[in-house]
């Protein structure tokens, strides 16, 4: 069993907040290649990976490095820290507070929330029962994705979302993977939950159904994320299931996740919009004509439930706007890719 070590004097200067949650959820050895990062650095950082017997990779910016024994960047190897089976069984279990118990529903999707909101891939071995896959073990690999709150960058798109003082249009977002989605998907929730006085708009009950815990980032059902006074959060929930939970208990004006693609996706939806709720979600495609290829969500925009899109790229860095349709008149809207 792995006994935590406290960080000592010369750690108190360490970053804090989401950097501190990262820190304390990996060995020392590892604790302190991270903490020994410029700040500057760090900032940038979108992804940490460790992966046994490989060379320690940060990514970010579209671009990755190797981090050193003594806590540099580099684009060269050779210097570059490997990492060790022991690594990644000692990051497990501070992640899980040494309870592997604790997580085998998470392990079982691939992937843990730890505090802070951070979501952590984990690769192994499978171990499947009945063709499903039931926990995995002899793990090889650990991807930490840096949760990113950025307050305010649905500011722009709020007066094309609202719909007068107490509504909202159908908004679909659609974006290639890493292009923002999610941290503006975020950002949307928690201001159609506390209002938005600057447009006279008073705020509304939201309901999330986090089904893989990235936009609220709930750590023992707690959000981490800040998502608004007004929201609901189902976390670790199917997204069918839990739409129709929150509209039976919950009596939301509206409801929010991300990604979706699945059947019974579309049918919880369609019972929403029946419901009088109104629906903010995502979907992976380069534009409206790429959504519209995909089983589900073609459907619903052919069946006229999404009143807004908004294409999402990476053209000027993740969150670039590239367009805000209004959908029903194939209109892209001034100031967006438009006039």
């Amino acid at each position: 069993m792995y006994t935590y070590e406290k960080p000592g004097p010369a750690e108190a200067s360490w970053p804090k907040g989401k950097y501190r949650a990262i820190l304390d959820s990996v060995p020392v050895n590892i604790r302190k290649m991270i903490a020994g990062l410029p700040q500057r650095n760090l900032e940038n950082i979108e992804e940490f990976r460790l992966k046994v017997g490989a060379p320690f990779i940060v990514y970010g910016g579209g671009d990755s490095f190797f981090i050193t024994r003594d806590g540099h960047l580099s684009r060269d190897m050779t210097g570059a820290y490997i990492v060790t089976r022991e690594d990644t069984e000692k990051a497990l279990q501070l992640m899980c507070d040494c309870s592997i118990y604790s997580i085998e529903d998470e392990l079982r999707e691939g992937y843990i929330t730890i505090r802070g909101g951070h979501r952590v891939g984990v690769v192994g071995k499978a171990v499947t029962e009945g063709g499903r896959v039931r926990t995995i073990k002899d793990i090889s690999g650990l991807n930490i994705r840096v949760s990113r709150q950025v307050i305010g960058c649905a500011d722009p798109l709020m007066p094309r979302i609202l719909r007068g003082r107490d509504g909202i249009h159908n908004t679909l977002i659609i974006s290639p993977p890493q292009c923002g989605k999610t941290t503006l998907l975020r950002d949307i929730i928690r201001q159609l939950s506390d209002g938005v006085p600057a447009l006279n708009f008073t705020g509304m009950k939201v309901g999330v159904v986090d089904e893989r815990s990235e936009l609220a980032g709930c750590y023992q059902g707690v959000p981490q994320n800040i998502i608004g006074i007004r929201t609901d959060v189902l976390d670790a929930c199917p997204k069918a299931q839990g739409i129709m939970m929150l509209i039976r208990a919950m009596s939301p004006m509206v409801i929010a996740t991300d990604e979706l693609g699945r059947p019974e996706d579309l049918m919880a939806i369609e019972e929403a919009v029946r419901a009088g709720v109104r629906i903010i979600t995502t979907v992976h495609g380069w534009n409206l004509e790429d959504a519209m290829q995909k089983p589900v969500i073609g459907k619903l925009l052919r069946d006229g439930v999404f009143e807004r899109a908004v294409v999402l790229s990476r053209r000027r860095g993740p969150g670039t706007v590239e367009q805000v349709i209004d959908v029903g008149a194939r209109k892209i809207l001034r100031g967006f890719g438009g006039a």
